[in-house]
């Protein structure tokens, strides 16, 4: 996958809601850090082709806030693969003023297991 986002196709593209503001006017954290673990756990569920769970978020920084009329595009792609457990790099992006600027507003890290019926790590598939 390209590095540059206008060159890529986002993994998750999602439009905040009013309830997802905190009493600065801005979208809590924790919605975010949702967004970003629903992308990367769509990659990391295609890497391992069945089931994952995040087990770290290695790095996350927020760089911008996000506003209410925000449009947000989640990127996400395989940094490091492991024996069961692989590394997916996130950026945010939001799109503003109707789409005619967008700003990086936060990016991250994180780490997902491939799992076996009993829930148990398993090796990921030969690439």
């Amino acid at each position: 996958m390209p590095s540059a986002p206008g060159a890529r196709e986002p993994v998750l593209r999602v439009v905040p809601r009013p309830g997802d503001i905190n009493a600065n006017g801005h979208i809590f954290g924790g919605w975010v850090l949702s967004q970003m673990d629903i992308a990367a756990g769509i990659v990391a569920g295609r890497m391992a082709d069945g089931a994952v769970a995040t087990v770290a978020i290695e790095a996350m920084a927020f760089l911008q806030p996000i506003l209410l009329l925000d449009v947000i595009s989640v990127y996400a792609h395989v940094e490091r693969r492991g024996r069961t457990s692989m590394s997916i790099r996130i950026e945010v992006v939001a799109s503003r003023d109707r789409g005619r600027r967008e700003v990086k507003v936060t990016e991250g890290v994180f780490t997902f297991v491939a799992l076996d019926e009993n829930h148990r790590p398993r090796p990921l598939p030969a690439e």
